[in-house]
């Protein structure tokens, strides 16, 4: 096994450089006759707010139909990363591998901290706050994943690129609908039912979509015996109504409520040192390889035990103490200091979260005209409340001499995460289109709302430690925008396209009110809670450039030139400290106002079709300057007057990168009714500056040139085989029989590049059996078991001392699921 699993590494990274890919997906339909797939159909994309031929597109799009969903059996936003080459979903960024903070990383461009973003995430076009959310959408019609910066379509936060899920239409002529059943292996199931006609004929139609997802996960807690870490659970429904009075004027309503309750999370912990319990029993075993000259508060050398090349295995892990118990549950019913409400919050170990999502599209095609005139108006809320244990062991034999009455054992530290967010946003847009010129004119607004709370520990929580509730941030983001594209020949096209875009970013004191002792920041004194504490206005003008040449009628090729920005932000968290650690952060070049990051974007593309349309393609490289990087920096000051050390935790403007990638496809239809898609991706990163104290001090490494960036693959492919046959016992029925195969390469803990995750190497095989309205399918994920770690981040070793916390002395590991075996019904009626 050992040896196979070699060989496929191999392979796969062979056909990673060999084909340099990862645009448009492959259009295979499990659910249609092979009769039907002779030649590959037509994909529509939206990248530029309007339908297009995806191989007609000068611009890197990925995109998934709802064929393809269905196929691979798509269910989350790591399957969506796992079948798009060139992107990367990283769950654990927090130290904390669930739901809460998910990353998604397009093109490496890795963000610098578990809530900060690069690649934002739509519906239908519409901004949405949760990338969780979007795998709640049951049965979409259309997953695009658009590379490189969106500024001017798409605008705040697109600075990587952009995520935008395209929901099915009701239908207005006749009703139907779906319900389908998956049972799997560690209790997975997946029930979804979706009903859809007209309300009104040809006026009005309305769908309805229900969902409950859930599973128990691939791990068993040591320390809690019967409990397995992993476990979600997810309910949804959403509704969707499409309103055509007239041939010149349509809308449509979306709106969806998502909850999730999940168990403790999936991720182990590898120690550098070993942690012992009060008999002596190791606890946590000293995994480390070899040792860092790092460096102390003051600049001098010490000396880290760490990890050096790839992460080791897990040994008596993972283990935690998640159980809840009286002491919890007296906790978490305290509504001292919270965020969200103890009734509505977390219950016990583990995460809940509730999202609702509106949005409103209406579109007017103005009479006897080319001009279409389109609103779009959206409405997100989320809320999460998490509980987890950080120690990420278990171990309750110690007394604990400094919590007091109604503390926790060493060691055990229960850790309370909230979160908050809240957005409105309107766009409007006119459209023309007329012989050889096209051109879009539009407005946009975003208002957002976000704040934390957060706490815990080894005290006596709920009485002398609790949470914490943090001052709310608010965006206010005003942009203009426009596209122009001209028809200069039968064969070249030229178009520019720009944002002007005004980010107005507030900062306010916590509800408890914000003493300020030192005049390094902002004026000594009290400020209420509520009071605005820092403002600023950023203005960014965001354009592109493109080229676009038909070779052919079949073959197309593309030049373009584009820049972003990601929104600035504020440090607000040191302001607390006292006058030597404010002073400190100062000196070292701390401010509460952090510049916005910025891109420079280079890219040329090839795309077209051969045989009568039995292969496509579609190849692209990029070359990018990554500006003015964020990157969040932890720095350690020890203040005498109060004999205690404060974590300073702030973002700095601190690093340029160079991106250099090829990406792209290839589909084909080999045969009648068999299918082959390839897709991989090389998506480099070179840091020509950085500065990161709390990597310096762990590692000693100061100067990051020629480091990759962290939490992101380098490498990346997927290669998908699918034979569909006829069946005569049916009309219309046929069997198929699908295998794919995905590769991601390791991704590094931090900048200094030191330890990294083993590649990760998955196969997944469907069969089934299609009747029209029946269909049947088996299936299993991660044949091979694979235990690649989904990523690993630097994180804290804790001890009933507290001797190894000055610095990182352990990896947090996220841990993906396991071999699954299952099953699935769908009746469409």
């Amino acid at each position: 096994m050992v040896a196979f699993n070699a060989r496929i590494r191999t392979a796969s990274s062979i056909l990673a450089v060999a084909i340099a890919t990862s645009s448009a997906q492959a259009q295979t339909a499990s659910t249609k006759p092979a009769s039907d797939l002779d030649e590959l159909t037509e994909v529509v994309v939206t990248a530029r707010k309007t339908g297009e031929d995806i191989l007609k597109t000068p611009v890197t799009v990925s995109a998934l139909t709802s064929e393809d969903i269905e196929a691979r059996g798509i269910v989350t936003v790591q399957d969506i990363s796992a079948y798009t080459p060139g992107m990367k979903v990283v769950d654990n960024g927090g130290g904390r591998n669930d739901r809460s903070f998910q990353q998604m990383i397009v093109r490496g461009f890795t963000p610098p901290n578990s809530i900060a973003q690069t690649t934002s995430v739509f519906l239908d076009g519409v901004p949405v706050s949760s990338a969780t959310a979007i795998s709640n959408v049951t049965d979409p019609e259309r997953v695009e994943v658009l590379k490189g910066p969106q500024s001017a379509y798409f605008g705040r936060q697109t600075f990587a690129g952009a995520v935008n899920v395209i929901t099915k239409d009701p239908s207005v002529t006749e009703w139907g609908g779906t319900v389908s059943g998956m049972l799997g292996t560690r209790n997975n199931r997946d029930f979804q039912a979706e009903v859809n006609g007209p309300i009104v004929a040809d006026k009005l139609g309305i769908r309805m979509e229900a969902r409950e997802f859930a599973k128990d996960g691939s791990y068993e807690n040591a320390g809690v015996p019967g409990q397995t870490l992993g476990d979600q659970e997810t309910k949804s429904g959403s509704v969707s109504l499409k309103f055509t009075p007239s041939e010149h004027f349509t809308a449509k309503f979306y709106g969806m409520i998502t909850a999730n309750d999940d168990g403790p999370a999936a991720q182990g912990l590898i120690g550098a040192y070993s942690v012992t319990g009060l008999t002596g029993n190791v606890v946590v075993t000293d995994q480390s390889n070899c040792t860092l000259q790092g460096r102390s508060l003051t600049g001098a050398a010490v000396s880290n035990r760490y990890f050096c090349g790839t992460a080791p295995g897990l040994i008596r892990s993972p283990s935690a103490n998640t159980t809840d118990d009286a002491f919890i549950k007296t906790f978490l019913a305290n509504p001292k200091g919270r965020l969200v409400d103890p009734g509505d919050g977390t219950q016990g170990y583990g995460l809940v979260s509730q999202y609702y999502h509106l949005h409103l599209a209406m579109d007017y095609e103005v009479p006897d005209t080319d001009l279409i005139i389109s609103s779009l108006t959206g409405y997100n809320h989320e809320y999460y409340s998490e509980l987890a244990d950080l120690d990420n062991f278990y171990d309750t034999s110690q007394a604990n001499p400094f919590g007091g009455a109604g503390s926790r054992s060493y060691f055990d530290f229960p850790y309370l995460v909230e979160q908050k967010t809240e957005d409105v946003s309107q766009e409007l847009r006119a459209s023309y289109n007329h012989g050889p010129f096209k051109g879009t004119l539009g407005a946009s607004y975003l208002d957002s709302r976000f704040q934390n709370g957060l706490g815990g520990g080894n005290g006596a929580l709920g009485v002398t430690t609790f949470s914490t509730v943090n001052g709310m941030t608010r965006s206010k983001t005003a942009g203009v925008f426009y596209g122009l594209g001209y028809q200069l020949t039968d064969q070249l096209s030229v178009s520019v396209d720009g944002r002007y875009q005004v980010d107005h970013l507030y900062a306010y004191a916590a509800p408890a009110g914000l003493k300020v002792t030192s005049n390094a920041f902002l004026p000594a004194g009290y400020y209420p809670g509520g009071s605005v504490i820092a403002s600023h206005e950023y203005q960014n003008f965001l354009p592109r450039a493109i080229v676009q040449y038909d070779i052919t009628p079949d073959t197309m090729v593309y030049a373009s030139y584009s820049e972003g920005a990601n929104p600035g932000s504020f440090n607000t968290a040191f302001l607390s400290g006292t006058p030597l650690v404010q002073a400190t952060a100062a000196a070292d070049g701390y401010k509460i106002e952090v510049q916005p990051e910025q891109i420079d974007n280079y890219e040329i593309g090839l795309k077209g079709k051969l045989f009568d349309n039995k292969l496509r393609y579609s190849i692209a490289a990029y070359r990018a300057v990554w500006k003015n990087q964020i990157n969040t920096a932890y720095l350690l000051i020890f203040d005498p007057s109060t004999g205690s050390t404060q974590t300073v935790n702030a973002n700095l403007n601190a690093g340029r990168v160079k991106m250099t990638g090829v990406e792209g496809d290839i589909t084909a239809v080999l045969a009648h009714g068999l299918d082959l898609n390839l897709g991989g991706a090389i998506n480099d990163s070179y840091i020509e500056n950085l500065v990161a104290p709390s990597v310096t001090q762990l590692t000693g490494v100061s100067n990051f040139t020629g480091k990759e960036n962290p939490l992101t693959s380098k490498y990346s492919a997927v290669v998908g085989l699918q034979y569909t046959h006829d069946l005569d016992l049916i009309e219309g029925s046929s069997a198929y029989i699908r295998g794919d195969f995905i590769y991601k390469s390791g991704v590094w803990s931090d900048a200094a590049n030191v330890v990294k995750t083993p590649d990760t190497t998955n196969v997944n095989l469907r069969i089934g059996l299609n009747t029209g309205k029946i269909s049947v399918e088996a299936f299993v994920t991660n044949l091979f078991d694979n235990h690649a770690y989904t990523s690993v981040t630097d994180g804290t070793l804790f001890n009933s001392t507290f001797s190894h916390t000055a610095y990182n002395a352990a990896l947090i590991a996220g841990l993906p699921d396991l071999r699954t075996f299952g099953a699935k019904v769908k009746y469409s009626f």
